[in-house]
């Protein structure tokens, strides 16, 4: 499929209610068709891994043709300087967040981006590398305990942000990786305990939030399962 062709399906299946109902959640509607995430999935599986096509979605700015884009680039194809390049378009927390989770936690550079993302000042940037975090507790079946327990150090370390898209996704990684087995549970709670501690408000607000859930019945009823 060409540029042209997928360009012209996005301008025929875009509604103006689809882009208002896009602002109710914060996702910037001047650049975008009003196209739901249905419709845009079965699209990127009738396209299939395209990299050079995904490569020309993403410079058109659209925010559906980057969410295509996401979907039918080749990670393995994904270098580090077009990661940086993306991440530095991102305008919303749904664009981040689903490139994260749909593309860049499969690429060689994740772990390494995770790194140096965090302390990245900018809002969409920043949140990233803890969306990655997020995303590869979940995807990341290969990794070690180490690894995390890295990740824990990251977030122990983060910056303190008030800015409630990068809190949220500082509380999301730790959630994510105290959800992986009862060793990182353990770790994650700790890292609980020492945010609540912190003097910021940032902080004790992730320690607090995160370890109501890692502490849940419901999540330690699933580790005690899997350790089982």
């Amino acid at each position: 499929m060409t540029l042209d062709e997928v360009l012209q399906w996005l301008e025929a299946n875009g509604t103006p209610e689809g882009v208002t109902s896009m602002a109710r959640f914060n996702i910037p509607g001047d650049n975008a068709y009003g196209i739901g995430m249905a419709p845009l999935r079965a699209m990127a599986k009738r396209i299939g891994t395209d990299h050079g096509l995904a490569m020309a979605l993403w410079n058109t700015g659209r925010y559906e043709a980057r969410i295509l884009a996401a979907e039918i680039a080749d990670p393995r194809l994904l270098d580090a300087a077009t990661m940086d390049r993306w991440a530095a378009d991102f305008d919303s927390w749904a664009l981040c967040d689903h490139t994260c989770f749909a593309l860049f936690d499969r690429t060689p550079h994740a772990w390494k981006k995770a790194r140096e993302w965090a302390p990245r000042e900018e809002e969409f940037v920043r949140r990233a590398a803890f969306a990655l975090i997020g995303a590869l507790s979940v995807h990341d079946k290969k990794a070690d305990d180490a690894v995390f327990l890295g990740a824990l150090d990251l977030i122990d370390h983060a910056p303190a942000d008030d800015r409630p898209l990068v809190r949220k996704a500082v509380d999301m990684a730790l959630r994510a990786v105290g959800k992986r087995n009862p060793n990182l549970n353990a770790a994650a709670r700790r890292t609980c305990a020492r945010l609540m501690a912190a003097p910021d408000r940032s902080r004790q607000w992730i320690g607090r939030h995160a370890l109501r859930e890692l502490e849940s019945d419901k999540v330690q009823a699933r580790l005690a399962r899997r350790k089982a």
